[in-house]
């Protein structure tokens, strides 16, 4: 069964960075209609972790959800972007894993980039998201894990983070996922 992307770009004023995932989990795993829905993917910990030191700040109290007017609120005021690569595809086995998961129709990049023109840093959440920007790109070489190369979109040059995934299956401690990530924001000081 092919799937389409259920949710739009979210693109707060004067975005400076873009956030690129795969594509959403399936629809059982949502605690919220908005990108990272899923309780067990780190995302918003490590944003917490980040921002407010404290890995529970985007959860709703004594619920099992994350707050997406929070979320949403809390992107505004970083000026931050996010979707995702993939606006259909094909679940393999059904589950959320990048692995399993075909991209049958990716997102325009250019054309995205295009409504985000104070974009300056672009950021992959894992591999899937990374291998699909520099294929539209054109560029050859991968930065490591936390680490950044300059890509070109239309003639822009963008600064491209790869980031390790924030999924639970990515054996890796919160800590060190907030670790990689924060580099991507101090980059921009």
């Amino acid at each position: 069964m092919i799937e389409t992307h259920p949710w739009l770009p979210f693109i707060p004023p004067k975005a400076k960075m873009l956030f690129l995932g795969s594509f959403p989990p399936p629809e059982k795993r949502h605690s919220m209609p908005f990108f990272y829905p899923n309780l067990q993917n780190d995302f918003w910990r490590v944003m917490g972790l980040i921002f407010y030191d404290s890995p529970d700040v985007f959860l709703v109290p004594g619920e099992k959800r994350f707050d997406q007017r929070k979320i949403e609120s809390f992107l505004t005021r970083q000026r931050i972007a996010m979707y995702d690569v993939g606006q259909r595809v094909e679940r393999l086995d059904g589950n959320a894993s990048d692995n399993r998961l075909r991209i049958v129709e990716p997102v325009d990049l250019s054309a995205l980039l295009n409504q985000i023109p104070t974009c300056k840093i672009v950021v992959a959440t894992g591999q899937k998201a990374l291998d699909e920007i520099l294929r539209q790109a054109g560029a050859s070489a991968a930065p490591a894990i936390g680490e950044s190369i300059q890509i070109s979109f239309n003639a822009r040059l963008l600064t491209l983070f790869r980031m390790p995934s924030t999924s639970r299956a990515y054996p890796k401690p919160l800590t060190y996922k907030a670790d990689m990530y924060r580099r991507c924001f101090e980059s921009e000081k």
